[in-house]
Order: structure tokens, then C-alpha cells, then sequence
């Protein structure tokens, strides 16, 4: 399916969500959510508030796609300002409830940040990696990238690369075990 159709097939389940089907949020769910997994990963850094998010999204989507405007976004685009919007506030209201603890809890909490031979590790294990990928050839190192930095999916990759999905998917499991002898060496 090219962009286009899909396009269309989320705003049409998008109206159709909005009329109370169950059906076409479950649709627009498969069809999105690891993307907007991905943008909430990123902007919270833990699996677990992500997940959470993720299942606001789409209660957000379930009461709101009727104000949907098709005219004015793609319905990605909308998708994915609810991920961000509601990333950030989680993000910002983890925030409030730990500047509310008493000053004298500040006494027990230790240092969260890594201390210089963890960054240094850190940036080593990254340069090797970022080494790594460039031993790959330039389609499997920039599917890799989209897989697994990005959150596309096998079939999104194969659409967005012109590639069958069977290709793909050989594509990314010999890649990740190139990427795995090379990290050991």
C-alpha cells in the first residue's frame, strides 16, 4: 500500500472511529503504533511511561478523532502531535511530583547521572557501533536505522525502500548479526 492509500485509510477509519467503530480504531491502531511508540520512547525514555502514553493516545483518539480535520493535517501528523503533546506532559507532570518531595528527601537521593568512565564507556560502545553500521551496506545500515531509531515497521521499510518484505526482513536479521560479530570483535 503507497502512502497515499494509506493516508486515506486512516482518515477514513479517522471518521469512522469518530461515528463510535471499534473496528476502524482498531485499525488505525495496527497501523500506528509503533510509530507513535517510537516518538513517545524518544521523548520519555522508558518503556513502561511510553506504553502508558501510548494506550492515552489512543483513548485521546477514541473521544477526539470527530475534530479531525483531513483539510488541515495528515492524519499522522495529527496522530503524532497527540504522541508528542501527551509525552511531554507526562514528562513535565513526573517532573511536578518529584519537585513536591520535602527538602530534607534530598539528603537520601543519590546522583542519577552517570559518573566519567560510564560516559566514556558510553561514547566508546557508540562510536563502535556508529563503526559498525558503517560496515554495512548503505540500504541495510539506513533500514536498520529506521527500524530500530526510528520505530518503522518491516512492512513500512520494505513500502518505503521498494523492497519485498521477505527482503526486508533478510535484510535486518543479517544486518543485526553483522552488527553483533562486529561489536564482539
Amino acid at each position: 500500500m503507497d502512502d497515499r492509500s494509506a493516508t486515506a485509510q486512516i482518515t477514513a477509519a479517522l471518521a469512522r472511529v469518530a461515528s463510535g467503530d471499534r473496528a476502524a480504531l482498531e485499525l488505525i491502531y495496527r497501523d500506528t503504533s509503533a510509530k507513535l511508540f517510537g516518538v513517545c520512547l524518544r521523548i520519555l525514555g522508558d518503556r513502561q511511561e511510553a506504553e502508558d502514553v501510548l494506550q492515552e493516545i489512543y483513548i485521546t483518539v477514541w473521544n477526539k478523532a470527530g475534530v479531525f480535520e483531513p483539510a488541515k493535517a495528515s492524519p499522522i501528523t495529527w496522530l503524532v502531535a497527540i504522541a508528542r503533546n501527551r509525552s511531554i506532559d507526562r514528562l513535565r507532570s513526573g517532573a511536578q511530583r518529584r519537585r513536591s518531595e520535602p527538602i530534607d528527601a534530598a539528603e537520601a537521593v543519590s546522583d542519577p547521572a552517570p559518573g566519567a568512565a560510564a560516559l566514556l564507556e558510553s561514547a566508546d560502545e557508540q562510536s563502535r557501533l556508529r563503526g559498525c553500521l558503517d560496515e554495512l551496506e548503505k540500504p541495510q545500515a539506513a533500514a536498520i536505522r529506521a527500524a530500530f531509531l526510528d520505530g518503522f515497521t518491516y512492512d513500512e521499510l520494505a513500502e518505503r525502500m521498494g523492497v519485498p518484505l521477505g527482503t526486508m526482513k533478510s535484510w535486518i536479521r543479517r544486518s543485526l548479526l553483522k552488527l553483533r560479530t562486529c561489536l564482539d570483535q
